[in-house]
């Protein structure tokens, strides 16, 4: 499967104009969470070939077509193969979700890598590519949470090929971009589910104050001259979470240059976001301790509480 980049990884004009709304979340106490960390075990060292199926699920009367991506049998660095047969091993969850008028594939530079590394990556397309009353209501956010328990029920489904390749016990993981990252940062505060220990929403807007029954170690990732989603509020949601959490940002940068390829400041992006899911999910503690080399280089800062 030929995957390209795609131009619609933001809100779009509709989009940014309806975010000037006020942010809903639950009145919730700034308490901390109790931090959880699984039981430390190394990460894949070498990447994984790459497959992907495809599921027609839904919630109601919500279509979520979603593509899962996975560690694969075969050479890596080549395209995701359809129905490829799994890689030996039992592989975590991070979901990924999409922007505005996006889909399951417009985030291949994000949810290739994270498969290559040794993820199981649902990676949903939600109703009408997506909008933003779904996402300040908590529909999207809640439509991730159905997605998280499906795909961890593929682990016992005895007739599909994942089963038994899925680690269970771990929690799982969240990221996603603009609208997607506010779907992932909802799951933490007016939405929450407390099987989350890991969540990096890219480029998001504060959607409330931190839920004490969700322990999650938060990353986020943020250009500083964002146009569409303030730099302030996601700072501000930073600033509101007891950590363990992290805060990348691109200097100079707008709403999601840095998620392409080509970016000068990708390899950022991709590096930090990996080793936070390697430390969060596999209880790498190597990850963690690259984590500030990995973001820290011409054009980021770096900024964390990891106690």
């Amino acid at each position: 499967m030929s995957m390209r980049r795609r131009t619609l990884l933001g809100l779009g004009a509709a989009g940014a104009a309806t975010l000037g709304a006020g942010v809903l979340g639950a009145e919730q106490s700034l308490a901390g969470p109790a931090t959880r960390i699984p039981s430390p075990r190394q990460a894949p060292a070498e990447p994984f070939a790459i497959g992907w199926r495809e599921y027609l699920w839904t919630r109601g009367d919500r279509q979520l077509t979603t593509h899962v991506y996975y560690p694969a049998t075969g050479t890596p660095g080549g395209d995701p193969v359809r129905d490829a047969p799994i890689a030996d091993g039992v592989f975590p969850v991070v979901e990924f979700s999409h922007g505005y008028g996006g889909n399951a594939d417009s985030y291949d530079a994000q949810v290739e890598p994270l498969a290559e590394a040794g993820f199981v990556v649902p990676s949903p397309s939600f109703p009408g590519t997506g909008s933003p009353p779904d996402v300040y209501n908590g529909t999207q956010s809640m439509d991730v949470s159905e997605i998280i328990t499906l795909t961890l029920a593929l682990n016992d489904a005895a007739d599909d090929p994942l089963a038994g390749h899925i680690d269970t016990e771990a929690g799982v993981g969240v990221s996603g971009h603009s609208l997607g990252g506010m779907t992932s940062h909802g799951l933490l505060t007016a939405w929450p589910d407390d099987r989350i220990v890991a969540a990096v929403p890219i480029a998001c807007v504060d959607m409330g104050d931190p839920a004490p029954e969700v322990a999650a170690n938060v990353l986020f990732i943020h250009g500083d001259q964002d146009g569409t989603c303030p730099y302030s509020s996601a700072r501000q949601a930073y600033d509101e979470w007891p950590g363990p959490k992290g805060f990348l940002t691109h200097l100079g940068q707008g709403h999601g240059e840095y998620l392409y390829r080509e970016a000068g400041t990708y390899p950022q992006t991709t590096n930090t976001m990996l080793d936070w899911f390697r430390w969060s999910l596999y209880g790498d503690t190597t990850a963690r301790d690259r984590l500030s080399a990995d973001a820290t280089s011409g054009g980021t800062a770096w900024d964390a509480v990891l106690e």
